[in-house]
């Protein structure tokens, strides 16, 4: 089955072309000002054609939270926001600590078919922070990245010895940077919104001394170090200067942390607690600047599906999180005037060299790469409606938001998975 996209500007390393584009058996066959007859027909009109969206950090629940979502469904969501590729968290139930937990991960994606599902490994056993997971057994099995995520690793000296083995495997290790102790019972930023609810606040600290500690290890280790959903002026000034001494480091932020402030707590509603929390708009302008001057190299989207019923539970009670796939792109050219170029740098190519899948992900089209594409309509205003979403959940911050950008078609390995914004299958 071939594809033809035409029409479209797209991003190639030579700059911005306006070309037609032929896939065919999976890679790009043909690029120029007129392609051959292709089976299927896709308008490209007004629209980039990008390398597909890789994402680092989606929480999927399969398996154990299938209520919330499924790996089906939230491939569903991933497609539609863009994405070819989705590095899955490991706090599902069993946690993905074994072979056998990352291989059904894996077949469930491959059996939605939407896109490529890359299962992260736990960095200790069960999460619980005690003992090493078999990270050896796991890279075999072809994890590439492993997390705590949802709790970072509060023992140094397992931190250390993680790295250590980590860095003699050649993975990567991404760390959910928060000393627990500094955290108990705390549902927003600490602030003064936080003091005028009466609310247990959570104070910037609680991440940064994460960050500093590892940024202190990995000098010791030369391990790689992925810093998850940075949210902190200070976080990003320590990521900076541990860059500056060309550490192997990397760093991601989401498009909540880049659009939304502390200040919407004051709502109680739950909706808008997650972990780490929403700060202030000292901290967002902050995380802009590092995005742009390549201090934090990713956008992630912390996609955290959760049913209704928890999200409507008192702001002390309810889970954090919130949807981040179908939205991104729209939230994140909402608040940033980014080039394609940059788009593609930012939410494909250097998640794709992060996660360890540059070879099939990432790329910018020519000629015989891959077809894992999306093609965008940077400008497209749009209003997010939870009826349309393809999450089973709907804890969206942004409803009845107006967003710019809009994902028209996704490729992947070739076949169109979306088509004017609608899914295939």
């Amino acid at each position: 089955m071939s594809v033809a996209i035409r029409g479209a500007v797209v991003v190639t390393k030579r700059g911005e072309e306006r070309l037609d584009v032929k896939i065919a058996e999976g890679v790009i066959a043909e690029m120029g000002t007129s392609v051959g007859p292709a089976d299927i027909e896709l308008d490209g009109t007004k629209c980039h054609v990008l390398p597909g969206f890789v994402d680092l950090h989606a929480h999927l629940r399969e398996p154990g939270k299938e209520d919330s979502e499924t790996i089906e469904t939230g491939s569903r969501a991933g497609v539609l926001g863009g994405y070819t590729a989705l590095v899955a968290m490991p706090n599902t139930n069993p946690a993905q600590d074994s072979v056998p937990v990352i291989e059904f991960v894996r077949l469930q994606g491959q059996r939605a078919g939407l896109l490529e599902v890359v299962p992260s490994g736990c960095i200790t056993v069960g999460r619980a922070g005690t003992a090493l997971s078999p990270m050896a057994e796991l890279a075999r099995a072809g994890v590439q990245i492993f997390t705590d995520d949802g709790s970072g690793v509060q023992d140094p000296a397992l931190m250390r010895r993680a790295m250590e083995y980590s860095r003699e495997l050649g993975i990567t290790l991404a760390q959910h940077c928060e000393v627990s102790s500094l955290t108990v019972g705390a549902v927003m930023n600490e602030c003064s919104c936080s003091s005028d609810m009466g609310v247990p606040g959570w104070p910037a600290l609680a991440e940064e001394l994460m960050v500093h500690r590892d940024i202190e290890l990995a000098k010791i280790t030369g391990a790689r170090i992925h810093f998850l959903h940075l949210s902190t002026a200070g976080s990003v000034h320590l990521v900076r200067q541990a860059k500056a001494l060309g550490l192997p480091i990397t760093a991601e932020v989401t498009p909540h942390h880049l659009s939304l402030t502390e200040k919407l707590l004051r709502s109680f509603d739950s909706v808008y607690k997650v972990n780490p929390p929403l700060r202030s708009v000292a901290d967002i302008e902050a995380l802009k600047a590092g995005l742009l001057d390549g201090t934090i190299d990713a956008i992630a989207t912390d996609h955290a599906p959760h049913v209704r019923r928890d999200k409507e539970l008192p702001l002390d009670q309810a889970p954090p999180g919130m949807l981040g796939l179908e939205t991104a792109l729209g939230v994140v050219l909402s608040v940033l005037d980014l080039t394609p170029l940059q788009v593609a740098e930012m939410m494909s190519a250097r998640p794709a060299k992060i996660a360890g899948i540059a070879e099939r992900h990432g790329m910018l089209p020519e000629v015989g790469g891959p077809a894992n594409l999306c093609v965008v309509d940077m400008q497209k205003e749009w209003t997010v409606e939870p009826r349309s979403l393809a999450s089973k959940s709907t804890n969206t911050p942004y409803v009845g938001r107006a967003l710019r950008g809009k994902v028209r078609h996704t490729i992947f390995d070739g076949h169109v998975v979306v088509n004017d914004g609608k899914a295939m299958r």
